[in-house]
């Protein structure tokens, strides 16, 4: 089953293509990243799955249901980058708010709030929040009946370290029980290991789509060797790697994926002067930036 379904996707405003034959589909329980630059078609995209743009061609499907319409309203949550709500109101009566919009019972804001970590700031007006607590008020209007399909837009913008955490435990929670997620973020080095796929656009193109593992192979970008020599060991080794660049005691190069086990010989055959080493994928930012300029 998919739960949201895109095909050959295209946005035209007058000459210009905002989105370009895009084709998308995402199963219960999965969370997809969506990357690109600044004007790569996220934000249409999400306002066309949304319902609030109308497509120039090509279709969209959300559990079988076209968006924007009744039923496609009801299984979809959306979370915006810049949420705004009424300072004079606490977190509490803008929830229930939102409950009442969505016939739902108005007793159920506490049990939401508790789970964005607001149980305390409840009765607090919205205007003492910070942004951080802005957004997971935002959150939790997004978790108002268990959404089928959650499209979100930087959610963790403004968040410090420990409730992105939590939101992340969060989302882990709501794929298990088979929610879709589609998620937009600048923020590389969270996505990278909190998310099943990653898709890719470049000038209202799709460039890519896959796993990250896929995503690398596809780059086949080199690998990073770290190495750390033993005390007093530090010429010697340099010596030995001439290609390597050293910063204080670490010594860095790059290796070819077909050059591993070459070098793991050469490091191997070292041993009593190398205290420790590492090889190291390329990140999500360096196959982000290698795709994106490939696209280009």
């Amino acid at each position: 089953m998919t739960m949201l379904h895109i095909s050959n996707l295209t946005k035209r405003y007058g000459g210009q293509a905002a989105l370009d034959g895009v084709s998308l589909a995402i199963a219960p329980g999965e969370r997809v990243a969506l990357l690109g630059h600044n004007g790569a078609g996220k934000s249409t995209l999400m306002k066309l799955v949304l319902g609030l743009l109308v497509p120039s061609s090509g279709t969209i499907t959300i559990a079988g249901h076209a968006p924007g319409s009744r039923a496609a309203r009801d299984v979809t949550a959306y979370l915006p980058e810049n949420i705004a709500f009424h300072p004079a109101l606490t977190g509490r009566e803008q929830i229930r708010h939102f409950l009442r919009l969505r016939g739902r019972p108005a007793k159920e804001a506490d049990g939401l709030l508790a789970k964005v970590g607001l149980a305390d700031a409840a009765r607090r007006r919205i205007g003492t929040y910070s942004k951080g607590m802005r957004q997971r008020v935002g959150l939790a209007q997004a978790l108002i009946g268990n959404p089928a399909l959650m499209v979100l837009d930087e959610p963790t913008s403004g968040l410090d370290p420990v409730s992105r955490r939590a939101f992340y435990t969060l989302l882990d929670e709501l794929a298990t029980q088979g929610t879709a997620i589609l998620m937009s973020s600048h923020a590389l080095s969270e996505v990278e290991v909190r998310t099943d796929r990653i898709a890719i656009l470049s000038m209202g193109r799709k460039v890519a789509d896959g796993s990250l593992s896929g995503l690398r192979s596809a780059a086949e970008l080199p690998l990073t060797v770290q190495m750390r020599p033993k005390n007093g060991c530090a010429a010697q080794l340099a010596a030995a790697f001439p290609e390597a660049r050293q910063t204080g005691d670490i010594l860095t190069m790059p290796c070819a994926q077909d050059e591993k086990l070459g070098v793991l010989t050469r490091l191997t055959a070292l041993r009593d002067i190398i205290k420790d080493f590492d090889f190291l994928p390329p990140s999500l930012d360096d196959i982000y930036v290698h795709i994106s300029r490939s696209a280009a």
